[in-house]
């Protein structure tokens, strides 16, 4: 009997990519010709390209993109909702016995999407894509990664050490991660929690060929505290923790002070008074914060929002 070949989808989110998104187009259309030709995946696999509310000429080089190449799916959501939820919605609103998820630079090698495929024919539901070194980054880029990482290990969230977004996963993952109901979305920390057999891949990222990267600091900074804040109540300890120490330091100094009245030696002056009042309103400040993103995090999730919002969904006919 003839071996069934896996229908493999690539969901690829775009934002503002007007620029790079040709080239990565015809990578991609070489890509999925060679694993068709090579029999690692059927004639009917996709590239769906997920429009995330551009603000430039992207929606219109995709659409052109879809009515000249084969292979491609055009998903057009109603605004940007973020690439968290452009990815879920490429994987929600595609038919497929395998998903790919990478970004439009192709900075993460889609090469390796062919050993990947691999992995998944010898039984790995999830294959993570991770990078075998960060020679190519800044020294500030470098370091605050490693220390994120780092950081959500010793706040219990379990993540893969440089890995991002690129992954492959099976049917039955893509799923499991429809049950998860929630809003705060961490993709990267949302899918170890699925379980079932995993395997890395490692690449070396390339250049970006044009184009900028939207990913500022600002935004990266915002997701890793979603991605802090979602996974883990250790903030919320250590402001529990951080309480207590206050009220012992503050009996300590009262000791302190009735101490030094007993032996005539009363301090006068403020400089003491201003300096406690400040680092006791400063801690409350920031514990008052804290509490408070979770607080909002709450008020996010029970609201019940959609995730995102289709508003076309193209498909080009071989």
């Amino acid at each position: 009997m003839t071996k069934k070949l896996p229908r493999l989808v690539i969901v690829m989110p775009c934002y503002n990519e007007a620029e790079i998104l040709p080239s990565t187009a015809d990578r991609m259309e070489k890509l999925l010709e060679d694993m068709v030709k090579a029999g690692l995946t059927s004639a009917d696999s996709r590239v769906c390209l997920v429009d995330d509310g551009s603000k430039d000429q992207t929606g219109e080089v995709i659409k052109k993109i879809c009515g000249k190449k084969k292979y491609f799916t055009v998903l057009t959501l109603s605004r940007n909702f973020g690439q968290q939820a452009a990815m879920l919605a490429g994987l929600f609103n595609n038919e497929a016995d395998l998903y790919v998820t990478i970004d439009a630079d192709l900075q993460d090698d889609p090469e390796v999407i062919k050993e990947m495929v691999a992995r998944a024919e010898k039984g790995c539901d999830i294959v993570y894509g991770v990078r075998d070194n960060r020679d190519s980054d800044s020294f500030f880029k470098k370091y605050t990664a490693l220390g994120f990482y780092k950081l959500m290990r010793l706040l219990g969230i379990k993540t893969v050490y440089n890995h991002s977004e690129f992954r492959l996963m099976s049917r039955r993952v893509v799923e499991a991660l429809r049950q998860f109901p929630e809003r705060n979305l961490f993709v990267r920390a949302m899918v170890p929690l699925v379980g079932f057999k995993s395997s890395e891949v490692y690449y070396r990222r390339l250049p970006r060929i044009a184009g900028e990267t939207k990913y500022s600091l600002g935004k990266m900074l915002a997701l890793a505290w979603d991605g802090v804040s979602s996974f883990s109540i250790v903030p919320l300890r250590l402001v529990t923790f951080t309480g207590f120490a206050m009220c012992l330091l503050s009996l300590l100094f009262l000791g302190l002070m009735f101490y030094w009245w007993a032996v005539g030696k009363t301090v006068h002056g403020w400089f003491s008074l201003v300096t406690i009042i400040t680092v006791f309103s400063g801690v409350q400040l920031v514990s008052l914060g804290v509490i408070g993103e979770y607080v909002a995090k709450i008020f996010i999730e029970v609201k019940r929002r959609p995730l995102y919002i289709v508003d076309e969904q193209k498909t080009r006919q071989i």
